[in-house]
């Protein structure tokens, strides 16, 4: 069965939903599925802020205290916690995502994409690392085993799978993508969102049951 997700690093949710169809994927161990990661950008024009953290930045864009700000975050932190997710928005360093979608359809071609989202997001959500720094990205790349070299091809020239990001985020548009993440199983059943890990059970016995009539 081949899921495709659209999400972005920097969509909080995001990060959920994977843990959320992780969850469900596991209570159907005979099955083999496929994960694609598709790319979405939730602001493709977000310019980046380093040693700026999200609190900080929320609450510049809104006009409000960090305060406020932290207080509109504490539901995600929330629903983080429930599935194991440690969130730090208040280490978290607004960035621009372009960069590291590109490298992931780098990753995808070696069939690292599933890891490199994962420690990207984890990067991002938990550490608090720069996403900001070339360097820093290098290394977290050469972490799930890309080469070195094809990896700085790719941050020093911005044309690299920039057709396939904006690929990506064209097809969402004409699938009606509305928001992310947007999970697609075997291009016949969608789920929207970080849903209970119930909706995804239900949906993948559906597609199951459908294959087999």
């Amino acid at each position: 069965m081949k899921i495709e997700i659209w999400s972005d690093i920097v969509c909080p949710f995001c990060y959920i939903g994977k843990r959320h169809l992780e969850a469900a994927l596991l209570q159907f161990p005979a099955e083999d599925f496929e994960i694609e990661w598709k790319s979405f950008q939730l602001n493709p024009n977000t310019q980046p802020q380093p040693g700026k953290d999200v609190y900080t930045y929320l609450a510049e864009q809104k006009g409000i205290s960090v305060a406020e700000s932290k207080a509109m975050h504490q539901n995600v932190v929330d629903r983080a916690a429930e599935v194991g997710l440690d969130y730090h928005f208040e280490k978290a360093i607004v960035t621009n995502s372009l960069n590291m979608h590109r490298i992931l359809h780098l990753a995808k071609k070696k069939k690292l994409g599933d890891r490199m989202k994962e420690l990207f997001l984890k990067s991002y959500f938990m550490d608090g690392k720069d996403l900001n720094d070339a360097l820093i990205l290098l290394d977290l790349a050469m972490q799930v085993g890309l080469d070195q070299k094809e990896v700085e091809e790719v941050l020093q020239n911005s044309n690299l799978f920039l057709n396939e990001v904006q690929t990506d985020i064209e097809e969402a548009r004409e699938i009606g993508v509305q928001g992310v993440p947007f999970f697609v199983f075997d291009r016949k059943y969608a789920v929207s969102g970080a849903q209970p890990v119930d909706a995804f059970v239900k949906t993948i016995q559906e597609v199951i049951q459908n294959d087999k009539k």
